[in-house]
């Protein structure tokens, strides 16, 4: 029987090679759209997965108003919290980034950027597997260092690593322990040191200074909310209950006026995706992107097998008399239905097979577009392969093998069956889907690219062309003020100025399209704001072509632009409710500050995050913003830009920075950066819109075809009877445009309630107008048209005597 079932289906491949071809392809294409998804989905799962106690590390986040959620904590609060609440076992404080600096073992200097400070019991949190020593010998003090497998062989060779010396920001760190760094995790550091335990020492004390990440890891993941309310205890009355006191009114007072810090836990097993937080060390998850490509990608699917049940049903006519005479001598329906089933399964896996090939050729691609280092390895979603498979066969092989099986005999074997309108209305509901989902994807390309557009065109309140951001390591160990921080940066500013072709230097203590590292309240009157501090140089506002619409620019001409001086952006101003800020003293963090100008608003984030209030200072205003000038931005003369920055890059690693690379961008091309991600949905989008039309596409040429060709008797009396070709092709097309326009309807809603969604990620987005469904219809039209019409004409052109001469 088997062999037999196989016979037959060769022989229907033989004789229907083009459609079999088109039906192998589309859902090969289908499948391999959610391959590529599920593999996305499956690394951004992994993330500390393999943790065992990873349901019960919580993050302490912390809402600071309606809308912000940080990730990082006060000093005081681990200790305190520890000492209230039996359900927290242990705390553990960790920076939230990472460092990048050289580590040195004897002549050998190797640079690591994922340099980690956290406390000693650091793998109690993150238990990566030791090579060499344990993890309970990892950090006993403060001179201990560990390293991940990778740098202790750049550093060792094949040597052991254990208990040797190495140099890190000019301390002999002694290695305790070498560790695989080959888990996914929010914090993949290649080298862990305890450098944290004297900041959190120095600033004991300062409970809202929220400058470290804590976890608390507790004994039971159902008393998060008790941990919660004890924690929300604390904050009042370390806090809110203590500011209040400092101002002379009443915590409830103080609370309406300014709010408070709102504690919050967010377990380790959910961070990466769902955090509220802007992310503790490694970078959040898109948990949006990757909802919206696996939604798409099984849409795409589910249109491949639908195109497959339509061209099959359709097919079915030409089998109609092959299934009569297997009736006729004894088969069953459920003989049937198993045929047709099998000859589905062996087209899908087919189709599973090409659809390998297709990911494995386009993997490195697709890498690229997501930053990520993918492996095809059936290993990882074998079982989630065969859900596909069998997925596949079950919605692509049941209806069309019950149909089939379904055919009268007699009415077969009599030659009537063609007049059958048996399932039409099935193909024509499913030839509506394809349609929909085709218009869908259409005009939600075009809306993805409006808003992408907008963000490219948007006027940023800067000019960043031609300006270079030269990163600045500002480094040179514990012992260094911040008087001789900046008075370094000062010399080296002297230094670029005289190098031919630089026109303008400023030190800035911030990136571009990466926002701002620092927030602190000021109080003025009843308000409470939360500035952004953007610590500067002079003329750096300048430079960036950033303007005053109020007072001045901060100058080295004022002294007191040193001392007490700063600047607002318009946000600010709003939020201040002054009508002339110039003058007005306000109390920043604990300070006297007085505003001498008003900055126009610019994006210093992503173009299509609202605007956050700013507060701009010169360094030497608050001593320890100069550890925060890591950026020295220069105008260079455009004609002799290549050389300019050659002869930068000669200074810099000769007197600057004899042993860190140079590295540089410039502002506009760095700022462009900051909205990747969403460039990445458009190409997305766009590809997938791509996909889903040639899928589309083949569907309908396959039903308008085995549609056409039932017709062609019809076709043949008509032009008999004298019928001219154009009336021909209005009464063949007419039906498929009535359907696109059906479909299109029923997709306009889909369209414009989940793009609306998407377009709420930006608080400067675009409106939705009707130009989208307009091009989207006209785009669908006249590809249906396009299809229709070809396949049409040729049937016009048939001989007549082929269809009437047994008539």
């Amino acid at each position: 029987m088997l062999k037999n079932w196989i016979n037959i289906f060769i022989y229907h491949i033989k004789n229907n090679k083009l459609f079999t071809a088109l039906n192998v392809l589309g859902l090969s294409i289908g499948i391999a759209g959610l391959i590529f998804a599920i593999l996305y989905w499956n690394d951004e799962q992994s993330y500390d997965q393999w943790n065992p106690s990873k349901d019960n590390i919580f993050l302490v986040a912390n809402q600071m108003d309606a809308t912000t959620y940080w990730a990082s904590s006060s000093a005081p609060i681990g200790s305190a919290i520890k000492e209230v609440s039996s359900e927290v076992v242990s705390y553990c404080y960790l920076n939230g980034y990472y460092n990048n600096d050289i580590i040195r073992f004897n002549n050998k200097k190797v640079q690591s950027d994922r340099i980690m400070a956290a406390q000693k019991n650091f793998f109690d949190y993150f238990p990566y597997q030791f090579i060499e020593g344990s993890v309970k010998n990892a950090l006993p003090d403060l001179n201990s260092i560990c390293l991940s497998q990778d740098l202790a062989v750049q550093l060792f060779g094949n040597q052991p690593a254990l208990g040797k010396q190495i140099v890190l920001q000019g301390k002999n760190l002694i290695v305790r322990g070498v560790y695989k760094l080959d888990k996914k995790s929010i914090c993949n550091p290649s080298c862990v040191v305890n450098f944290i335990d004297a900041r959190i020492n120095e600033t004991i004390q300062q409970w809202g200074n929220f400058q470290f990440v804590l976890l608390l890891k507790l004994k039971n993941p159902n008393g998060k909310q008790e941990v919660i309310q004890n924690l929300e205890k604390i904050y009042f009355e370390n806090m809110t209950a203590r500011f209040a006191k400092d101002q002379g009114i009443k915590p409830e007072e103080f609370i309406k006026k300014y709010g408070q810090v709102k504690p919050g836990l967010e377990s380790l097993s959910s961070i990466r995706l769902h955090t509220k937080t802007g992310g503790v060390i490694e970078a959040n998850g898109n948990l949006q992107f990757l909802l919206i490509m696996v939604g798409l990608s099984v849409l795409i699917l589910i249109l491949s097998i639908v195109n497959y049940v339509n061209s099959a049903t359709a097919n079915a006519v030409k089998r109609a008399k092959e299934v009569g005479v297997r009736k006729i001598i004894g088969a069953s329906k459920f003989s049937i239905i198993q045929q047709f089933i099998f000859e589905t399964a062996i087209i899908s896996l087919f189709s599973i097979l090409i659809a390998l090939v297709i990911v494995e050729i386009s993997l490195p691609y697709y890498n690229a577009f997501l930053d990520k280092s993918l492996v095809l390895q059936s290993s990882q979603f074998f079982l989630q392969l065969v859900a596909i498979f069998l997925i596949t066969v079950l919605l692509a092989g049941i209806f069309p093998a019950v149909y089939v099986a379904n055919f009268e005999s007699l009415k077969v074997l009599k030659g009537n069956f063609g007049r059958s309108k048996s399932g039409i209305w099935l193909r024509n509901g499913m030839l509506v889907f394809q349609f929909a989902v085709a218009a869908f994807f259409i005009v939600g390309s075009y809306i993805v690219y409006e808003q992408i557009e907008l963000m490219n065109s948007k006027d940023l309140g800067f000019s960043g062309k031609q300006i270079l951001n030269i990163s600045y390591r500002n480094i040179y160990g514990e012992a260094i003020t911040d008087k001789n921080q900046f008075a370094k940066y000062n010399s080296i500013k002297n230094q670029l100025q005289h190098v031919r072709g630089v026109q303008q230097v400023a030190g800035g203590g911030f990136v571009f399209g990466n926002g701002v590292k620092s927030v602190i309240s000021y109080h003025y009157k009843d308000r409470n704001i939360d500035g952004n501090n953007v610590p500067i140089d002079f003329g750096l506002l300048e430079m960036m072509k950033i303007k005053i619409v109020k007072g001045r620019y901060l100058s080295s001409k004022f002294a007191q632009d040193t001392v007490t001086s700063m600047l607002i952006n318009e946000t600010a101003l709003k939020l201040l409710n002054e009508k002339d800020p110039i003058g007005k003293k306000l109390n920043w963090n604990g300070q006297d500050a007085i505003i001498v100008g008003v900055v126009k608003d610019f994006n210093i984030g992503n173009p299509g995050d609202a605007i956050p209030p700013m507060s701009f200072f010169h360094f030497k205003t608050v001593p320890w913003f100069s550890g925060l000038l890591n950026n020295i931005y220069i105008t260079a003369d455009p004609e002799t830009m290549q050389q300019t920055i050659a002869d930068i890059e000669n200074l810099w690693t000769k007197k600057v920075d004899t042993e860190y690379p140079f590295s540089y961008d410039f502002v506009d091309k760095e700022y462009k950066k900051s909205y990747s991600s969403y460039v990445k949905q458009k190409n997305l989008f766009s590809l997938l819109n791509i996909i889903v039309i040639t899928i589309a596409l083949f569907g309908l040429f396959a039903l308008a075809s085995y549609s056409i060709e039932r017709r062609m008797k019809e076709i043949a009396i008509r032009k008999t009877l004298g019928a001219e070709t154009n009336v021909l092709l209005k009464e063949l097309c007419k039906q498929y445009i009535f359907f696109s326009i059906i479909g299109f309807l029923i997709a306009l809603f889909p369209a414009y309630f989940l793009l609306n969604k998407w377009l709420e990620n930006f608080a400067y987005r675009i409106t939705i107008s009707v130009y989208p469904f307009l091009v989207g219809f006209i785009a669908l039209l006249s590809l249906t048209l396009l299809v229709v019409l070809t396949r049409a004409y040729q049937a016009t052109k048939v001989d007549i005597l082929k269809y009437l001469k047994y008539e």
